[in-house]
């Protein structure tokens, strides 16, 4: 595994068609949407597709979705004590490292070492932190969004009884007309350095960005409702480069070519910053 080159930056715009991107809990789980309109993605929802993808790519996950788990813990305290040498560590109290606990669970998955994971479980007399270099903004669709909400029904009941539903039970399903998302994102070096995390890693994080979406699809996201459509990627040569990563993501340029997008191309979007490396650019659509 070869150390990080340099500090990388990353831009992905996606978009979303007849789709619910990420639900709030909160609102019906109606797509997500700030105060003045705009659409989100939550980094949590970001982070949660990526380790799915890495997953996919034959990479160890600590933290798994239930529904994909590849072993047989059913908890993040039973994956860390499936570690044999991060749990002789972490169960002598008197003789633990806290460093040397974070570097084997860094070794272990890469998740860990990209994003970063707290450990620490009841019963359990050691705990600590591993501080991720790979962070993530929250998407902002790049117009306000229009949500559509249908009635659905019940068409079968669950159970027999007097308890029971009527088949003709109301529900709601909502789902964004279109929209296209930027993501934005980067690696720290000094914090790779510390986990671990190699350039090699940063390959597969790239990866995993092309191909967000696929085995991602749900009743809220039907297959190809969900697609990247461009990825900017600076790799640097040094650790702080001169230029910023706030400027890097304020040099894009978006312009719309009709008053109602309803597909990518309906977007204008150019990057220049004088005096920074041009990155590389991916285009899938």
């Amino acid at each position: 595994m070869s150390k990080l080159k340099g500090k990388i930056d990353f831009t992905l715009f996606i978009s979303a068609c007849n789709a619910n991107p990420n639900g709030d809990p909160l609102n019906g789980n109606r797509p997500r949407i700030d105060l003045n309109g705009y659409g989100e993605i939550s980094d949590v929802c970001i982070k949660r597709k990526i380790r799915n993808r890495l997953q996919d790519l034959g990479q160890r996950i600590f933290v798994q979705s239930d529904d994909r788990s590849d072993d047989s813990f059913t908890s993040l305290k039973d994956r860390a004590d499936g570690c044999e040498e991060l749990k002789a560590q972490i169960s002598n109290k008197k003789k633990a490292n806290r460093d040397l606990c974070a570097q084997i669970a860094c070794k272990e998955w890469i998740d860990v070492r990209a994003f970063g994971q707290v450990f620490a479980f009841k019963k359990v007399p050691v705990s600590f932190g591993v501080r991720g270099p790979v962070s993530i903004h929250q998407a902002i669709s790049l117009s306000p969004i229009d949500i559509v909400s249908m009635q659905i029904t019940k068409s079968v009941n669950s159970e027999a009884g007097k308890e029971s539903k009527a088949s003709d039970t109301m529900g709601t399903k909502h789902r964004v007309g279109f929209a296209v998302y930027k993501v934005m994102g980067s690696v720290n070096v000094q914090l790779a350095e510390k986990t671990g995390f190699s350039q090699e890693d940063a390959e597969l994080l790239k990866e995993a960005l092309k191909t967000l979406f696929e085995n991602d699809a749900s009743s809220a996201r039907p297959e190809g409702s969900m697609e990247v459509c461009k990825l900017y990627w600076w790799q640097h040569n040094e650790k702080t480069p001169a230029i910023s990563s706030g400027k890097i993501q304020r040099g894009f340029c978006i312009h719309k070519n009709v008053e109602r997008p309803t597909e990518f191309k309906d977007y204008v979007i150019e990057w220049n910053v004088d005096g920074c490396m041009k990155p590389e650019e991916f285009d899938f659509v």
